[in-house]
This record gives structure tokens, sequence and C-alpha cells, in this order.
């Protein structure tokens, strides 16, 4: 994982474009690349604050340094020491366990670096793929939200997972 560049552009865009990665994505597909650009300069601007309340990373192959997906941790407020996380992979990715070592890779972070007690994330209830990365990487099915997410199928119930300093 690294921190996402101006020269990701194009990979994410192409990312952000395949009906396969947009089915369980709540995005859409963007338009055109200016607007990936918009939300890539949002990503990027925010690694320059302080303090910084998201991180988005490149998931990139360690054996070529391919680009493979993308994964992020949005903090919540400081007091409760939660932060939400999420991730999207090209589908050539999928089934290589990339995603589960990613997803550990941010809960370690965000435990480790960022001094978190609690790691949430959130998946739709037919995204079984994303909901056995979140239970390989150690995160517990906690509930069910009714028709939380606006898909392009129609509104989708979504599973909640969480993951704790002390799990």
């Amino acid at each position: 994982m690294r921190p996402v560049r101006k020269d990701d552009l194009n990979s994410i865009h192409d990312l952000h474009s395949l009906p396969e990665t947009d089915e369980f994505n709540t995005l859409g597909i963007p338009e055109n690349i200016g607007v990936t650009q918009k939300i890539m300069d949002t990503w990027i601007d925010e690694l320059t604050k302080n303090p910084i309340q998201s991180y988005t990373f490149v998931i990139e192959l360690i054996e070529d340094s391919k680009f493979a997906g993308l994964i992020a941790i949005n903090l919540g407020k400081p007091k409760y020491r939660l932060a939400e996380t999420w991730f999207k992979l090209l589908p050539d990715a999928w089934g290589n366990g990339y995603a589960t070592e990613a997803v550990k890779a941010i809960i370690d972070f965000g435990f480790n670096e960022l001094n978190l007690h609690r790691i949430e994330a959130g998946c739709a209830v037919g995204n079984i793929a994303s909901m056995k990365v979140l239970e390989k990487a150690g995160m517990k099915q906690e509930g069910r939200t009714r028709k939380k997410l606006p898909l392009k199928s129609g509104w989708s119930d979504n599973y909640e997972y969480a993951i704790l300093v002390d799990d």
C-alpha cells in the first residue's frame, strides 16, 4: 500500500469505470476522467492536512508494483477513536487474497499508527466476496441496516462490520 498520487489517475478511472466494480459501490461510474480527477484531488489534498482525517492508499502487487485497487480509512470524531474503511479492487485481483491482506494492513495501520479503538466497514448484503474479506481480516458482523445503500440496482441493505483493538 502507498498513498494515492496524481499519476494514478488513469488506473483509478479505469477501476471506477468497470461495471463489475460498480455493482456494490455507491459512487457510480464517473461520467468522464474529470470527475475521477476531482475525487482524487480531494483524496490527495486530505493527505496534506493536519490532522489527516482520511487516508486513501493504492494497493500494488508486491512482485511488479502493478495497480490492483484502492483502500482507505476515514477517521471519525477523535474522542471515539474510530474509523471506517473501504476497499475496491480490479476484477483481475479478485480471489487472490489481496483484499484480505490490504484490510489486515489497514487495520494494523489504524490500531498501531492512528491509535484507534474501533474500525468499522460495511458492505451490501449481496456482496458475499467483501463479507468474506472482512471476516477473514478478523472483523465481526454486528448488524444489518435496512435499505442504506443507493446502488444502481436499487436500495440495498448493508451489513455492518467492526473490529476492536483488543479483538
